[in-house]
């Protein structure tokens, strides 16, 4: 954990930056998802409010990731079928997605951080269910929303963001450790402070502020099965890596966490590489060039 000063550092460091604002919408449904009596007919009334959400929610309801044999024509439909839950969450990253600034420098690629954050989500999402977690879908977009600080602390300090990023490339370490090495802090606790001044669900603030600790939630037990998920999904490759050099703690971590019961990691990897075919396109990503499924195979043959 960061010391107080370091605390300190980071929130001197992010409120000195032009934070990004969510829109309306999202925030609309972000108050609703706390009000347990609120409905799809309560949820509806800010995204029809919102042509471009609207559109966005029915794309991703008729695409294949959830699977429906008819098309889904409406808001209220989709809300009844899906969840207000599964819709809020998409809508929220959706949200995030367009108002995060892209640094453009060197060789980070905001697209690829994207896909990366997509493929931990649906990993994060399908371990979930099929550990039978009753926060499956807010695994989802806490694993999307984990990485989403990097590129404000890329934007807000350039050239120590940039060494880094070269480190880890060059290193095969993660990112987390060095920049807690450099800054005392990492984008882990950046993330968690950015969704806490946009005032997310306190559950949210601490699957993306714990994603970065998987150890500490492995010991704890089935109180933290939802945070080791997503803490498992951070350990995924991403898109540019030519080898997944975290494969080791990924393997050893996830065998832990699925201890007695009968869930094949090789079926769930095809599974988010298909689920990510069929998703990236809803938020104009490109499908990654390489499956988890090939790297995991080419890490298994050497």
């Amino acid at each position: 954990m960061p010391t107080v000063t370091a605390t300190q550092d980071l929130e001197k460091l992010l409120s000195a930056g032009q934070l990004p604002a969510l829109p309306q919408s999202a925030i609309a449904l972000l108050q609703l998802s706390q009000d347990p009596q609120a409905g799809p007919a309560e949820f509806a009334k800010p995204i029809e409010a919102d042509p471009g959400l609207m559109s966005q929610v029915l794309k991703f309801v008729n695409s294949s990731y959830f699977g429906f044999s008819r098309e889904i024509g409406s808001v209220q439909q989709a809300l009844t079928l899906v969840g207000t839950r599964a819709i809020a969450n998409f809508a929220l990253w959706n949200a995030v997605f367009s108002v995060i600034p892209n640094p453009k420098f060197g060789p980070f690629d905001l697209k690829g951080l994207w896909q990366d954050s997509l493929r931990r989500a649906l990993l994060a999402r399908g371990l979930g269910k099929q550990m039978r977690l009753p926060n499956a879908e807010d695994l989802f977009a806490g694993a999307l929303l984990q990485d989403m600080a990097i590129p404000l602390l890329l934007k807000e300090m350039p050239e120590q963001y940039q060494q880094l990023v070269e480190r880890r490339t060059a290193e095969g370490r993660r990112l987390s450790g060095l920049e807690r090495e450099a800054f005392g802090w990492d984008h882990a606790e950046a993330a968690a402070w950015l969704a806490q001044k946009w005032s997310l669900p306190t559950e949210f603030v601490d699957l993306i502020r714990d994603h970065t600790q998987l150890e500490d939630l492995l010991q704890q037990g089935s109180a933290a099965c939802g945070g080791a998920c997503v803490a498992l999904a951070s350990l995924l490759p991403s898109c540019t890596d030519k080898s997944w050099d975290e494969k080791p703690l990924f393997s050893d971590g996830f065998e832990r966490l699925v201890a007695g019961t009968s869930i094949d990691l090789p079926e769930l990897l095809d599974e988010v590489d298909t689920k990510t075919a069929d998703f990236a396109p809803l938020l104009k990503l490109p499908v990654p060039s390489r499956t988890l499924t090939t790297y995991w195979n080419e890490e298994a043959a050497a």
